[in-house]
């Protein structure tokens, strides 16, 4: 963080009720730029927003703890303001880091070849298609849009970064650019998406409907839009038949409007048929073969 190119910048550091003492090596760096906010643990959507209140800046990042930013992000989001000033949120590609496979550059769909730039020609194809297009340890967004999309939603503890996205791409382009800002780590054992435990419904597919249900999306994006929610009911199917909640999967089935994806849901819908002790008797015995191979 601090060997940025940018060097005009403040960072709030929101300790979330942790126990790894992160909050106690934030405080022995004596930098009047960095300051460290305390609050019992709420979720990441409440230390964001916290985050966003303490702030005095216009324009806002966010850095999970566990990922990291390239020497450049914040010039090269800065630039991308600068550029694209309509735009409603800031992204930059990004690398994966896995211990098992290294690193490699999300794959993001839809997009010009790289070096391009510029306002992504439809941010919800490209996040149905591909790796999402925004990740929230390599975007920046402004302050006002943040105040009027009313931050992160709070409540969930899966899918909120990419809900906030949603809500944004209804009113506004996405300016990308491929030039690496962040690396995000896919081998921190805490991570919310590694989390094998039920959850009803992605909040982005219930900011969809809203909108949906109310006209406010545009009908040359709503295509485009629905996919997105079938990738989405799709991935939240998945995880609940995973966690043994199949009538969970049936419901998120059961508005999973998609063209494209469509093998996909009939082979979920009869995996969301099958009783949730078979479905686990059938995962130990395929672990169970996979570690004698």
């Amino acid at each position: 963080m601090l060997a940025q190119t940018e060097q005009e910048f403040e960072v709030i550091v929101v300790d979330d009720g942790s126990t790894d003492g992160g909050a106690a090596i934030v405080e022995r760096f004596a930098d009047s730029r960095i300051r460290l906010i305390a609050q019992e643990n709420q979720g990441a959507p409440a230390a964001r927003n916290r985050g966003i209140r303490e702030l005095g800046a216009d324009i806002v990042a966010f850095l999970d703890a566990d990922d990291e930013w390239h020497p450049a992000f914040l010039e090269t989001v800065l630039d991308l303001c600068r550029r694209y000033p309509g735009a409603g949120a800031y992204a930059t590609a990004y690398t994966i880091y896995n211990p098992n496979g290294g690193r490699r550059v999300a794959s993001i769909a839809a997009v010009s070849p790289a070096p391009w730039s510029g306002l992504l020609p439809s941010y919800f194809r490209s996040a149905a298609l591909g790796e999402p297009p925004v990740s929230a340890s390599s975007v920046a967004i402004s302050r006002g849009v943040l105040e009027e999309m009313g931050g992160f939603a709070e409540g969930h503890w899966w899918g909120e970064d990419v809900d906030l996205w949603g809500r944004i791409a209804f009113r506004y382009p996405i300016a990308f650019t491929w030039r690496i800002g962040a690396v995000y780590h896919t081998d921190v054992v805490c991570r919310a998406c590694t989390r094998v435990q039920p959850v009803p419904e992605n909040p982005f597919v219930a900011s969809a409907r809203h909108a949906i249900e109310r006209g406010l999306i545009p009908p040359g994006m709503l295509d485009d839009v629905l996919e997105y929610v079938a990738a989405k009911q799709l991935q939240t199917a998945a995880r609940n038949i995973q966690a043994g909640r199949p009538d969970l999967a049936r419901a998120n089935l059961a508005w999973c409007p998609t063209r494209m994806y469509r093998r996909q849901k009939i082979a979920y819908s009869l995996m969301a048929l099958i009783p949730a002790p078979w479905y686990r008797r059938y995962r130990h015995m395929k672990a169970a073969l996979t570690g004698q191979h």
